[in-house]
């Protein structure tokens, strides 16, 4: 019984190694077509690539001359980004509330998006740190909103932030005084950030 308990531990054992082998082949099999396709899928996305010059060459001459007021933008954008920043280290500890990740708001994924010529990447990283900044600042001003003041206006408003629909209804008195502990503790249900206490 012994002996062939044995020989089929050891049938097993083989069988075991000869699947590994076949497990690493093919995984180096598809490993070699994901490099042959990524390469392949560059080439096409190159060919989409307008160079620098002709785009500059194709561009109205009102899109060239109000460029310099769009880039502008990024001295508010800066001056918000820092401000916020520094609003929430300071602020946000002594209110006990969770802390906004600046990383989870400001994106920058599009700089190796072979189609693009270095102004349109210029363009994007304008475009994603200006968004980013305003959806980083909203909701630092949201969590704030939520801790000072979490009743909702008596008018309708366009597209409030996530954490609106949570606050007191305008004019209940009541339900703001008897839930605003709790709505102040109110952070890791709505977001998945650890509750401070």
């Amino acid at each position: 019984m012994r002996q062939e308990l044995d020989e089929l531990l050891a049938k097993i054992h083989v069988l075991q190694e000869e699947l590994e082998a076949e497990y690493n082949a093919k995984r180096e099999e598809l490993l070699q077509k994901r490099v042959e396709l990524a390469d392949e899928f560059l080439r096409q996305q190159r060919r989409y690539k307008i160079g620098l010059l002709r785009y500059m060459l194709r561009s109205r001459i009102l899109v060239a001359l109000t460029a310099p007021v769009i880039y502008l933008g990024w001295i508010p954008f800066i001056l918000m980004d820092l401000f916020v920043t520094l609003y929430q280290t300071v602020c946000f500890p002594i209110y006990r509330i969770p802390k906004v990740r600046r990383a989870d708001y400001l994106v920058f994924d599009r700089e190796d998006l072979p189609y693009l010529n270095l102004l349109e990447k210029f363009n994007c990283l304008y475009c994603s740190y200006g968004n980013g900044v305003a959806a980083y600042t909203r909701e630092i001003a949201a969590r704030t909103e939520q801790y000072w003041c979490p009743i909702k206006h008596a008018r309708r408003i366009r597209d409030a932030h996530a954490r609106y629909p949570h606050f007191f209804d305008h004019g209940d008195g009541e339900a703001y005084h008897a839930g605003l502990a709790r709505l102040r503790r109110q952070y890791e249900r709505d977001d998945g950030d650890k509750q401070r206490s």
